[in-house]
């Protein structure tokens, strides 16, 4: 959800400016870019250097800074207008008080005023202070200017008491931004389930039936679902990508039938279906308990065909959107069509091995997306994380139609 999001973090004078490192930590984990603008205050709390290290940007506390001997000033309106996202944490009163009235008295505040993103305020402060009148004026007015405010939580306060006031500690803050972010976008509330990868069928301990599908596109496809706002749960044969992302519930299988128990145990509950992954059509019969000795010039496996996992969704389809991919090398859209057809799939994503750049093991594809009603749109040569983005786009319309 932060993934290549600049984040803009004003540190003000709190106790609770010692947790900001785990919260820069958190944000560069989550994959964003982060700068950080200090009060001179708040670097009584918390080293600039550290903060400066972490974020790998220098941390401006003063509109004019002095280094080997060159005088400069800082630009607050170039920071404002660099951030996608704007965090204020710890938020005091006194920053909270100057931030509705508009004062402008220190460079955290007037970057505050030139920005043109959403700005987020994650108060933090004493239980009287926080429970006083002009302090609920302050987060009220801040509020009308559209600010999103993180609620304060209970727990042990620097003054010994015990009450409301304590600033959302570092993971919440994040959870409850990658939250709000998610309201508005398109697969907010959607369940998508996502096959990725091939599937391998032992022959002995040591030796399968595989093919050489890398799994990347339903990787890109998971993560693009999930940057939409939808719940995934992505089911991968055996694939070297991985992911990390909180919307994103990754299984790991190894065979087809192992595929198809974990998709049926889903099905029911998914909005979107999506079968990326490239699973074999034919097993051994049998799997040799112990590595097969080269002792024969010629050597025979019996093969017996795997459940056709798209085929049985289609069968089973009450209100999901099933989508299947399709992969050929001559009369491709006829093909494809038959597929579509004959899986009760609502859409098919076809790939020419004929292209250029597509198919399996690269870092592109060109697709061409066939509907039910025979609409089809070709896509140039993309990466495959645009061409994720595509296919999503192309069955949003349809869900909204």
């Amino acid at each position: 959800m932060l993934a290549n999001k600049n984040i803009l973090l004003g540190i003000t004078g709190g106790i609770a400016a010692y947790k900001t490192t785990f919260l820069v930590r958190l944000l560069i984990k989550a994959g964003a870019n982060v700068k950080v603008v200090l009060t001179e205050s708040a670097s009584s709390f918390v080293s600039p250097l550290t903060l400066a290290t972490l974020s790998k940007n220098p941390v401006p506390i003063s509109f004019v800074s002095t280094e080997d001997n060159q005088v400069d000033w800082n630009n607050h309106v170039e920071l404002g207008l660099w951030a996608d996202i704007m965090i204020i944490a710890p938020a005091t009163a006194n920053t909270m008080s100057k931030m509705a009235s508009g004062a402008s008295d220190n460079l955290l505040l007037t970057v505050y005023l030139s920005a043109k993103c959403p700005v987020y305020v994650a108060p933090a402060m004493d239980l009287d202070m926080y429970k006083h009148p002009s302090t609920k004026v302050s987060i009220e007015k801040l509020q009308s200017f559209d600010n999103i405010i993180i609620p304060a939580t209970s727990g042990e306060l620097a003054s010994g008491l015990h009450g409301e006031g304590r600033m959302a500690e570092p993971e919440d803050i994040v959870a409850f931004i990658e939250s709000d972010l998610a309201k508005n976008l398109p697969l907010r509330g959607k369940k998508v389930l996502i096959t990725a990868g091939p599937t391998y069928e032992a022959i002995d301990p040591v030796r399968f039936i595989g093919n050489h599908s890398s799994g990347l596109m339903g990787f890109e496809l998971a993560k693009s679902a999930a940057n939409l706002g939808a719940e995934v749960i992505l089911i991968s044969g055996p694939s070297k990508y991985t992911v990390n992302h909180n919307f994103i519930d990754l299984i790991k299988v190894v065979s087809a039938d192992e595929m198809y128990q974990e998709v049926h145990k889903y099905y029911k509950k998914i909005d979107i279906a999506i079968c990326a992954a490239a699973v074999a059509d034919y097993k051994p019969k049998t799997k040799a308990t112990q590595k097969i000795k080269k002792k024969a010039d010629e050597f025979s496996i019996e093969l017996v065909k795997n459940k056709d996992i798209l085929f049985s969704l289609g069968e089973q389809k009450e209100n999901q959107f099933l989508v299947g991919f399709a992969l050929e090398t001559e009369n491709e859209v006829e093909n494809a069509t038959g597929k579509l057809k004959r899986k009760n799939l609502d859409a098919i994503v076809l790939n020419s091995l004929n292209d250029n750049g597509a198919g399996f093991g690269k870092a592109t594809n060109k697709i061409t997306f066939i509907d039910t009603k025979s609409q089809i749109k070709t896509f140039e040569l993309k990466t495959k994380a645009e061409v994720a983005l595509d296919i999503l786009n192309e069955i949003i319309q349809r869900l909204d139609a």
